[in-house]
């Protein structure tokens, strides 16, 4: 064995010599993987080869010679936490560009360790505040709790709208609340965009002109930009990369050993499904199966309840009890969860989507999860294994870069020197990604054209003078350009804009009842309902007399239970994934198209009595007190704030409670009090509330490097 390993280094030595490093690094990195599951010390040759492929923070210095524990120490961090960490190479040379002060848009492996690159930046350079774009509220909260971790005796950590400021900030969140901040925030050391390729309409097209809008407004500010992405080839110039260097980093830190089983399958439903359920037989390893589309997901979800076996875990009865009584006993998520595994999709409560993140993560947790592209959007998990099921990424064929992404997640630093991925169907084909950020018609009509001139056209530069000029005459001159300074509007879509205030402005009588959705009773909001509904035909994915329906149950969202909920719900047809999409489209579509609704009537009619801000406020919180709501980002789900504000821990329903002052309410208390006040606690909320109150707590863990 030994000669056989001394075989496989000189091979890795070889590599190195002739220039192959890439090459070099995959099978050191093989061998490392042996090494961990036999047992095998790594001996000076090993360690020295390490240090040659720049795989610094694998060293292991009881067994290295001196120059390559020099090496090690050198390399070393400060990255907010007691001890140092070593870095690689390539994050090194990164982190000394950003130090450096330098404009970057990185490509680098999911592998690479980008993120990680960001706390050292925080803890060498101690800017005064920080934006960071994630594409996903999961992710958000992933962000913060790793970055209050480390950071919440210095700075303010941010995550949602209308937080008082403090001397130091690290801002949070997704696009569309970035917005609200602008004129917030005097002073901008630093913005960070991470998965940036969202920006360009061929990766996501609804939302894309909101981050590339917050990209445009956050750069004025900002002394500096980090953009981060995986799997880009190159980067054109544009008004939203101006002065950045775009550098391509192609550094693994771990390998993908590819089992391309769709060969032998021949698309062949039948032996599809044996090869998945041999695949989860036979290996004991953690498994993101990739789906693809929600009916999908529910394909894979009913193969699986028919074919496997319940398994022991009391965390997993706890959960599938807790699912039960919460949400809806015949669900097949409910089913899933005894036998193994969970779903994830970008649907699910934002709670119950970090739940089942966080139970994989559990060594007698989940072992499997059935995707869609959320899974590689919104978490930053890995496992050692990722299963191809469909070559789909909704209606569309998988692209490569997507699939690149998706097999990205094989392989963790530390944890799994080699990802194993599994190809049920036939891949896409392999090809160059050259992002493109290009000014969209929606979003250009509302940018300052003076500002942007050198980088638009005379033709683009007229469109924006004529809208103007059209929208002006709808609102009034003055009005619109202090819109417009104010980020007033949640939509970038500037045809939207102009079509309600053209409605607005034609037809005034038909606007007069607008504050009736002030009214407490819901059946007063009807016609409303409807008419602002119109305004943005194909949005809501239901027929409107149901989502009409649909928004009056809702709005009972505090009183009652979810289980309660979709009983009411039952009468038109609405069950409980339905119900999740629904809400989302309140709380996100809905609510911001009322607001654009609001601001644009307050300025035409100009008639206090239909502002029905606090009508879209209940909106954008569906229905629920705005801090619970809230908290739900931080893992406490709404049903437990239930528990707590009936235990009187703390009132929920106070208009003066914030997000802050709840979670320094709830710290003081902490998690032995509450659980001696609050009764009735099962075992999985006691599980939910360690976590929430791990997350809001100073000091606690530290992070790894990937």
């Amino acid at each position: 064995m030994e000669n056989n390993l001394f075989d496989k280094c000189s091979k890795v030595n070889d590599l190195i010599a002739s220039g192959k490093e890439a090459l070099a690094r995959d099978e050191l990195i093989q061998i490392l993987d042996h090494c961990e599951t036999s047992g095998t010390a790594y001996s000076p040759l090993i360690n020295h080869l390490i240090r040659e492929t720049g795989l610094y923070p694998y060293l292991k210095v009881e067994s290295s010679a001196w120059q390559d524990r020099f090496v090690y120490e050198t390399f070393k961090v400060n990255i907010g936490t007691e001890e140092p960490a070593t870095l690689h190479r390539e994050q090194s040379a990164l982190l000394r560009a950003l130090v450096d002060g330098q404009n970057l848009a990185i490509s680098a492996p999911t592998s690479f360790g980008k993120s990680f690159v960001i706390d050292s930046f925080i803890a060498i350079r101690k800017p005064k505040n920080v934006v960071i774009i994630v594409p996903t509220i999961a992710l958000a909260d992933e962000t913060r709790r790793r970055l209050h971790r480390k950071f919440s005796t210095s700075h303010k950590i941010i995550t949602t709208a209308d937080v008082e400021l403090a001397e130091k900030n690290i801002f949070i969140f997704p696009q569309e609340r970035a917005i609200g901040y602008v004129n917030k925030i005097v002073e901008l050391d630093i913005l960070i965009i991470d998965e940036f390729y969202k920006a360009s309409a061929k990766f996501d097209k609804e939302r894309s002109s909101s981050l590339l809008r917050a990209i445009l407004k956050l750069s004025d500010l900002a002394k500096q930009r980090y953009f981060l992405a995986p799997n880009i080839s190159n980067l054109n110039q544009s008004a939203f990369t101006r002065g950045m260097e775009f550098r391509k980093f192609e550094f693994n830190t771990v390998f993908l050993e590819k089992k391309e089983l769709f060969k032998e399958i021949k698309n062949d439903e039948v032996k599809k499904s044996q090869c998945l359920l041999d695949i989860i037989k036979v290996s004991k390893a953690k498994s993101l199966i990739y789906a693809g589309t929600y009916s999908n997901i529910d394909k894979v979800a009913n193969l699986l309840i028919d074919n496997t076996l319940p398994v022991k875990s009391t965390l997993l009865s706890a959960f599938e009890s807790w699912l039960s009584k919460n949400y809806d006993k015949n669900w097949h998520l409910t089913s899933l969860v005894k036998r193994g595994t969970g779903i994830h999709n970008g649907q699910l409560h934002r709670s119950l989507s970090q739940i089942q993140v966080r139970l994989f993560e559990e060594p007698d947790g989940l072992m499997n999860i059935i995707s869609t592209s959320s899974i590689v959007e919104g978490v930053n998990t890995c496992a050692e294994n990722v299963i191809i099921w469909r070559n789909k990424n909704g209606k569309s064929n998988l692209n490569d870069f997507t699939y690149k992404n998706i097999i990205g997640r094989g392989g963790r630093m530390f944890r799994h020197f080699v990802g194993k991925i599994y190809i049920l169907e036939s891949p896409p084909a392999d090809e160059q990604t050259t992002l493109e950020l290009e000014m969209p018609d929606d979003l250009l009509r509302t940018i300052d054209e003076e500002k942007y001139k050198k980088e638009l056209t005379s033709e683009q530069i007229k469109t924006i003078t004529d809208y103007k000029t059209e929208m002006g005459a709808l609102v009034g001159q003055a009005s619109f350009s202090n819109m417009l300074q104010e980020n007033a509007f949640q939509s970038s879509d500037s045809f939207l804009l102009k079509r309600i205030a053209a409605d607005i402005k034609s037809n005034p009588s038909g606007w007069n009842g607008l504050g009736f959705l002030n009214s407490p009773d819901p059946n007063d909001w009807d016609r409303l309902l409807y008419k602002v509904i119109n305004l943005q035909p194909g949005a809501w994915d239901i027929e409107y007399g149901r989502f009409v329906e649909f928004i009056k149950v809702l709005s009972k969202n505090w009183s009652l239970t979810i289980p309660e909920l979709l009983r009411a719900l039952d009468s038109i047809d609405i069950g409980i994934d339905q119900f999740f999409k629904l809400e989302r489209n309140v709380v996100f579509k809905f609510a911001a198209l009322l607001s654009d609704v609001n601001v644009l009537q307050g300025a035409i009619l100009k008639d206090k009595k239909y502002d029905v801000s606090s009508f879209v406020t209940r909106l954008s919180f569906a229905f629920l007190p705005p801090v619970v709501f809230q908290l739900e980002e931080y893992g406490l789900p709404r049903m437990i704030s239930r528990r707590l504000h009936k235990a009187q821990i703390i009132n929920f329903e106070d208009q003066g409670l914030t997000l802050h002052k709840s979670i320094e309410l709830l710290g003081e208390i902490g998690m032995d009090k509450t659980r001696s006040i609050v009764t009735g606690l099962d075992k999985f909320d006691l599980y939910l509330l360690e976590y929430f109150f791990d997350g809001i707590c100073v000091g606690r863990g530290q992070d790894g490097v990937s």
